[in-house]
């Protein structure tokens, strides 16, 4: 079975647990940490993914820096998953957990690439043709990259709009050469 699809499977079961017990916002924050930790500390994620560190010693380190720090529920997840021996796929399963927060709560994710930052009537445009195509509550996420010359990257889930300069330019420059 693929990682995804296990990963999946315990984010589905978690959000539906957090539901149950009404602490979904508390889970929410807690795989954010998860995620966030496991980022910005690759030790973490070697150690997790390690086959030589043992599944006692994997659940100390996750006992020792997040037991006091989350809630039951989510710390649940941790020991369930180390003695599936399964502690590999847990940011998966954070990020995965993630994104069914989302979906739940009728969350789009959007990043927008522009070669200056958004003014406020620019960004309020483009959450409006995203909410307009997905129905959805936008969420934001705003990138600036000078090598596009000019015009914007809109990425939704799989989607793509890419109405750069440096994209036309690059078409130009194909045709031109056929």
């Amino acid at each position: 079975m693929s990682v995804g699809t296990v990963a999946t499977r315990y984010a589905k079961s978690l959000i539906e647990l957090a539901e149950e017990r009404k602490v979904v916002e508390t889970v929410y924050q807690d795989m954010l940490l998860f995620r966030d930790t496991a980022k910005a500390n690759r030790g973490l994620m070697l150690a997790l993914k390690s086959p030589v560190v043992r599944h006692e010693k994997k659940l100390g380190i996750l006992n020792a820096i997040f037991k006091d720090r989350v809630d039951p529920v989510s710390y649940s997840i941790f020991e369930i998953i180390t003695r599936k021996n399964r502690e590999s796929i847990l940011d998966e399963i954070a990020t995965e957990f993630i994104t069914q927060y989302n979906s739940y709560k009728g969350i789009q994710k959007a990043t927008i690439t522009t070669t200056i930052p958004l003014n406020t009537e620019l960004r309020e445009q483009f959450n409006k043709i995203v909410a307009d195509a997905t129905g959805k509550t936008v969420e934001l996420e705003e990138r600036v990259e000078e090598k596009l010359i000019g015009g914007y990257i809109l990425r939704v889930g799989d989607r793509q709009i890419d109405a750069s300069l440096k994209s036309r330019l690059n078409e130009l420059k194909l045709e031109l050469i056929d």
